[in-house]
């Protein structure tokens, strides 16, 4: 697929999806068509270094809304079709799993007929270079025991939790929709990303966050769920690395190669604060960590296996966990007024829904 052409992405305005965006007109040179709902965690902030550049237009919208999916489609034409929006957050999805399946689901479906609709339409040229790129994630597939192999592309789906779940039945529907449409299909499923704008109810924002604030850092349970970190700016590359080479109707798991719990992480990141943020009250940081209850249907380990990405596209990451960390609380420290921002009374409201039982 040519990046000098037009693409349309879905949630653009949030993290990763920002990241993406951003990335897009800043590598390539073709025009990016974003629509975003902007809910809590959409944020037009994040775009700021593409605000009023002619290769990125803006749409305040909903993907479960067909009009306006059809509308765009027809008005601009894309040669792909990039879709991050869903909700997110597994915590979220405990609370209040009706959204997820909103969005996640119902959402991906009306994305996917219309898409379906504007490829059908297409020349046979055209029609041939279209792509549909669905961003997924690891959670699908479960947790794994400490001796378990890595996640591969086939491991069976074994979600745990509404989020998992609802994202579980969006892969579902994509794949469907090749094999039933043949619609020209990719699927990512990648592990956990950090990085600059991400909203901080995750892990590594929310205790970069607390930390600066002389604020407990609540870590679930023993603290040793473990996970594998993937640093933004990767998780990009390797969306256009598959939207570039990937095989039509293929799968492909995307990680950091970086497995560690999360107990380690946030004594990493308190080491990084105590180092750049020497006038801190609360030197070392560390002694602000409080373990609190764990949340219902913690998995265990996530493990990414991202030998096939590699082995067919020649995708690697280029961070480290200790490189990209470091540029990820260095961005926190400089971009305080980003986080001021976000933390509205909703993000507040919903710390206390979270956090006030454990």
């Amino acid at each position: 697929m040519s990046e000098t052409g037009k693409i349309f992405v879905t949630g653009g305005a949030g993290f990763i999806g920002a990241n993406f965006v951003n990335e897009w007109v800043r590598n390539t040179d073709g025009h990016v068509v974003n629509l975003d709902k902007l809910t809590y965690a959409g944020n037009l902030e994040n775009l700021a270094e593409v605000e009023g550049n002619s290769r990125h237009t803006f749409v305040h919208g909903d993907i479960c809304d067909r009009a306006t999916v059809d509308r765009l489609l027809a008005d601009h034409r894309p040669c792909a079709v990039v879709h991050f929006a869903a909700e997110s957050h597994v915590d979220r999805s405990i609370h209040g799993p009706d959204e997820f399946i909103r969005t996640n689901i119902n959402g991906t479906f009306t994305l996917l007929e219309a898409v379906r609709a504007h490829w059908v339409g297409l020349d046979e040229g055209a029609r041939g270079g279209f792509r549909f790129l669905h961003v997924s994630t690891d959670e699908v597939y479960g947790s794994l025991h400490p001796a378990d192999a890595p996640f591969t592309e086939t491991k069976a789906y074994e979600p745990n939790s509404p989020y998992s779940a609802s994202k579980a039945a969006s892969d579902h529907l994509v794949r469907a929709y090749f094999h039933t449409y043949g619609l020209p299909v990719l699927t990512t499923n990648c592990s956990n990303n950090y990085g600059p704008y991400q909203f901080p109810e995750k892990l590594i924002p929310l205790v970069i966050r607390n930390a600066l604030a002389g604020k407990p850092l609540p870590i679930y349970g023993d603290g040793m769920n473990v996970r594998d970190w993937l640093y933004v700016t990767d998780h990009c590359a390797a969306i256009r690395a598959v939207l570039k080479g990937g095989k039509v109707g293929e799968t492909y798991n995307v990680g950091g190669w970086n497995e560690m719990p999360n107990l380690q992480i946030v004594k990493e990141i308190c080491a990084i604060l105590d180092e750049l943020h020497p006038q801190s009250p609360c030197i070392p940081h560390a002694s602000l960590i409080t373990f609190v209850r764990d949340r219902p249907g913690h998995d265990r380990r996530y493990a990414i296996d991202a030998r096939k990405i590699e082995r067919e596209i020649g995708w690697r990451p280029v961070e480290t966990f200790a490189t990209g960390i470091r540029k990820t609380v260095q961005w926190y420290l400089e971009h305080q007024d980003w986080v001021a921002n976000v933390e509205s009374g909703a993000y507040r409201e919903w710390v206390s829904t979270n956090y006030s039982d454990r």
